[in-house]
């Protein structure tokens, strides 16, 4: 299988909106706020909050049989996401793109998933005989607004791997992390635990007894209470003295615990092989994959989405993301560590000349300037205070010898 990456020129051309909802949201094609090559790292970016997307991109059939099936992509996050997908379907050449959505059949679901504090995960949702299956196996995927690069790898010996900026972070057998198919072993149905197995761990101790002397009343009759002379038993009932504390109260006795000597641990349920479990060596293959898409929610927009690749490679897909998001990611950091603090340093002194005002109309209504200083006052700190921000703002990049573009914002 040859490698399919998205570029830079006729993206449209290659990229098909659905028109199944006529309130999708808008991709557009930009490298973000912050990047390492302003035209190498454009991407794929939604643009409307709280939308639906649904976008695809078509190619010549394959099939993976007998072949190991690789799905990378990088996705950037720069919004700061809240709650949305991040993740790539890949459907069948019988898909209509213009009707794609959320309910289309695919074959295979994969990449970040994150909605609220703590849900953050890898989505692999893999179709086998009709039914969607999710991995049991949790992944947890990057929450951060850097790019990252998100790696599945499903091989033809029904085995895989999940990898996070080229660096494992899942794999093992599609039958151990999916219920794909009945389990191999199943409790023995005619298996009974014996009446006198002892699963007792500790027991109290029989030989222990309660001595004669023990205190176990917390309250006793008041031994100086008397009856009252007037007392008509026939009338009022069998007098019954008032109760008060027992000082020697020691309380509820209860026998020592000592080891059971006759424990037997735990009882296994014995299991046997499942009548029902038959292997099956075609899990996962698929026979004419033929689309990629983008269909999605979120509620923050902003994520954008950029070297799409599909080969048999696994060591061409790891160079393809080392000369991709491997180049630009350290550069990326840093122009986005700096841009967070522009924008930082930007809302202080938007916060205080805000405050710098309400202190001004302040004074002004409690008429404390004096008069004939009403224009100095309304002139001259302002000129000043805008020569020391811009100063301020010429010494900042100076020194960091970068320059935001107002134009490159979105």
């Amino acid at each position: 299988t040859s490698g399919h990456r998205s570029g830079t020129y006729g993206w449209k051309k290659r990229w098909v909106e659905s028109k199944h909802r006529p309130d999708y949201g808008k991709f557009q094609l930009t490298a973000g706020k912050f990047y390492g090559d302003k035209e190498k790292d454009k991407g794929l970016q939604t643009s409307e909050d709280a939308k639906f997307y649904a976008l695809s991109t078509r190619f010549e059939p394959f099939s993976n049989e007998n072949e190991t099936l690789v799905v990378q992509f990088s996705v950037k996050h720069e919004q700061g996401i809240d709650c949305g997908g991040g993740y790539v379907k890949l459907f069948p050449d019988t898909l209509n793109q213009e009707d794609m959505h959320s309910e289309s059949e695919y074959y295979v679901m994969f990449g970040p998933d994150i909605c609220g504090f703590g849900n953050n995960k890898v989505q692999v949702i893999l179709r086998y005989q009709g039914k969607y299956h999710e991995n049991n196996k949790a992944i947890k995927c990057r929450i951060n607004k850097d790019t990252h690069l998100y790696t599945l790898i499903i091989r033809p010996n029904a085995t895989y791997e999940v990898k996070i900026d080229n660096q494992q972070v899942a794999a093992g057998d599609l039958e151990d992390d999916w219920d794909f198919l009945p389990p191999r072993k199943i409790k023995d149905p005619y298996a009974r635990k014996p009446r006198k197995w002892d699963e007792r761990l500790q027991i109290e101790d029989p030989e222990d007894k309660k001595p004669e002397d023990w205190e176990d009343f917390e309250y006793i009759p008041d031994p100086d209470a008397k009856k009252p002379d007037d007392w008509n038993e026939e009338m009022d009932g069998e007098w019954e003295g008032p109760l008060i504390p027992n000082l020697n109260y020691q309380g509820q006795w209860k026998p020592r615990i000592i080891d059971n000597p006759n424990y037997q641990g735990e009882w296994i349920h014995p299991e046997i092989d499942n009548p029902k479990y038959k292997p099956d060596p075609t899990i996962c293959h698929y026979y004419n994959i033929s689309v990629l898409g983008l269909d999605l929610w979120q509620v923050k927009s902003g994520s954008i989405f950029d070297n799409f690749l599909l080969t048999n490679d696994e060591e061409f897909a790891e160079e393809v993301g080392n000369k991709t998001w491997g180049i630009r990611k350290d550069v990326e950091t840093q122009w986005r560590e700096l841009y967070e603090e522009m924008e930082k340093r930007k809302q202080e002194e938007e916060a205080k000349k805000t405050k710098e005002k309400e202190e001004e109309r302040e004074d002004d209504i409690w008429g404390i300037e004096e008069e004939g200083s009403e224009e100095d006052s309304a002139e001259t700190p302002g000129n000043d205070r805008q020569m020391k921000e811009d100063e301020a703002e010429s010494g900042f990049l100076g020194k960091n010898e970068v320059r935001v573009d107002e134009k490159d914002e979105l």
